[in-house]
């Protein structure tokens, strides 16, 4: 089955181009001796695979092309494939990173080949969840050193003899094995595979009121529908996840922000301009995002949420 993602994506495919790369911090006017563009021209968006992400390129896409005479390519690639692709000119910018300090280092601290171009507004959170079904039946079971007492209820054919903890797309940002481990949990790691199957699972286990514990995030469209329990796990502090297998504390909360090449955005491109300026709420993520999975095409939702939010999006404009 193909899922919502790939449905959501498939609107945005376009022709890359490559373009040259080159410093660190995101000025948008041209360098001295560079001059400023007097068109838009092409930019290529990378696009990962999550819903939320799918909207931001629906409306970004939608308002380059309409209101900047942009053509827009979207791609779609993992996080990391992103990043690689800032670096060898195929892609200008990342619309929402997930902190990534490691890619920071190296492609704008190290290579020099991307910039910073600010926050998205959007404000991530990443954790783990069970349906509001449990959480009521079960009370204890949001506190996470009583979740041994229920990895029983928890077990699958997926997970043998110990409890299924049920991730997402294996190219996400997750801690989650480290963490079973770190944390003495008789859990194991199984993989939906996407977020459309992820999402599938959360609907059918508050449905059918099977149990399930899993991975999720916001912002999410799913969770104006389900409100999803958040299980909160030993407190995140600055520095806690440093080191990839000693993480034993919970999900940092995120600050969304925007990547671009460095290249593109010093040629003084009225795209990046707007790009810089582009910031919104995870409330118009959402509404997006849901018009899109329940048959709206991204056009059309985009153009929905641009005729709602006039006052928004002009103070993107350059």
């Amino acid at each position: 089955m193909v899922n919502s993602f790939v449905r959501l994506a498939a609107a945005f495919l376009g022709v890359v181009t490559l373009a040259g790369c080159a410093g660190s911090e995101a000025a948008i006017t041209a360098p001295p001796g560079v001059p400023a563009a007097t068109s838009c021209g092409e930019v290529n968006i990378a696009v990962n695979p999550w819903s939320g992400y799918a909207a931001n390129v629906a409306v970004v896409k939608y308002l380059l092309e309409q209101e900047v005479g942009c053509t827009v390519g979207a791609i779609e690639l993992s996080e990391t494939s992103s990043w690689a692709g800032l670096a060898d000119g195929s892609i200008d910018v990342i619309l929402e990173n997930w902190g990534h300090d490691d890619l920071k280092k190296k492609y704008i601290d190290r290579q020099k080949v991307a910039v910073e171009l600010g926050l998205t507004g959007n404000k991530g959170v990443i954790g783990w969840y069970v349906p509001p079904w449990m959480a009521k039946t079960y009370p204890d079971i949001t506190d996470w050193t009583k979740l041994n007492d229920y990895a029983e209820l928890f077990q699958t054919a997926e997970s043998g003899e110990k409890g299924q903890f049920l991730a997402g797309d294996p190219s996400f940002v997750t801690n989650d094995a480290t963490l079973i481990k770190n944390l003495k949990l008789d859990y194991t790691v199984v993989y939906a595979g996407s977020e459309d199957k992820l999402i599938a699972a959360f609907r059918k286990a508050q449905t059918k009121k099977t149990p399930l514990i899993g991975y999720f995030y916001e912002p999410q469209w799913l969770l104006s529908d389900i409100k999803l329990v958040h299980i909160p796990l030993p407190n995140y502090t600055p520095g806690c996840d440093a080191v990839a297998d000693a993480v034993a504390c919970d999900y940092q909360p995120y600050d969304l922000d925007k990547i671009g090449r460095k290249a593109f955005v010093d040629s003084g491109s009225p795209a990046a301009t707007f790009l810089k300026n582009w910031t919104w709420t995870n409330a118009d993520q959402n509404a997006v995002a849901k018009d899109m999975t329940k048959g709206l095409t991204a056009e059309q939702a985009a153009r929905k949420w641009a005729d709602a939010h006039r006052t928004t999006w002009e103070k993107w404009l350059p």
